[in-house]
């Protein structure tokens, strides 16, 4: 049995390693049996928005102890590979948050700042980080800037610049890694790698985007999915629905995945 501390410690090699670390994201237990099933998968990422749309709730307003209660079963699930969640802005009391996932088995998060004054994002990440140590597991923060996702309708350099000035100060304050959510081209990356550190930028993969391929060459460590592999999931099953509204029958190639 891998212990905890033994899987953040994989976690953080996997995000330190050459290749970039591709992480499907999953919103159950049975999502999550089915990615950890396939030979490719190396870690179990969860998604917010997922596991809030499971239980009928927006985007960050699910309650935390749903979300912690299915992490725990997504960790059962899934036996040793690390499992890295998605704890939205660290609903009021980030370390406490942190300290509460890891008591469900995880070994990493991604956390928010919603673009908050930078000295209380910092604070957050540093809060993070100490409830790690205090639970003796080296946890792998994913820390999340909003420099994109929240930039309205201000001029690009500024918001790169911003993404680069966060991602400084929370590698300084402990964090792994930098997620900069958002549609990001070559270029854009190319300066956020420069700015933040090789191996040190985390990416999503949205319709639009570069392919992960792409993205490890232009030194980023991580690419995740975020909704998109639930929402693929869900045209299937209304795909299928509407076929067999039409008298359709289920396909053969289903396979008994559940």
């Amino acid at each position: 049995m891998t212990t905890q501390a033994e899987k953040a410690q994989t976690l953080a090699q996997l995000h330190a390693a050459p290749e970039i670390l591709r992480v499907v994201n999953v919103w159950d237990a049975v999502s999550a049996r089915t990615i950890a099933a396939l030979p490719e998968t190396r870690a179990i990422a969860t998604a917010g928005h997922a596991i809030a749309a499971a239980f009928g709730y927006p985007d960050g307003e699910i309650p935390l102890d749903i979300t912690l209660d299915m992490v725990g079963r997504i960790v059962e699930a899934v036996g040793d590979l690390p499992v890295t969640t998605d704890l939205d802005d660290g609903y009021g009391d980030a370390g406490e948050t942190a300290r509460r996932a890891i008591g469900k088995g995880v070994v990493g998060a991604n956390v928010e700042d919603r673009l908050r004054p930078l000295d209380e994002a910092v604070a957050s990440v540093e809060a993070i980080v100490a409830a790690g140590a205090a639970e003796g597991v080296p946890f792998v923060l994913n820390a999340r800037t909003d420099a994109f996702v929240r930039a309205g309708k201000r001029p690009l350099d500024e918001s790169i610049a911003d993404a680069i000035e966060r991602g400084r100060a929370y590698l300084a304050a402990g964090a792994d890694l930098v997620f900069v959510p958002g549609i990001l081209n070559a270029d854009i990356t190319r300066r956020l790698v420069e700015g933040i550190g090789e191996r040190k930028v985390s990416v999503i993969g949205l319709p639009g985007a570069l392919a992960a391929g792409e993205y490890e060459a232009l030194g980023v460590a991580r690419i995740s999915y975020g909704p998109m592999p639930q929402r693929v999931a869900l045209t299937a099953l209304q795909d299928v629905a509407a076929d067999l509204y039409r008298d359709g029958v289920i396909p053969a190639s289903t396979r008994a995945l559940n």
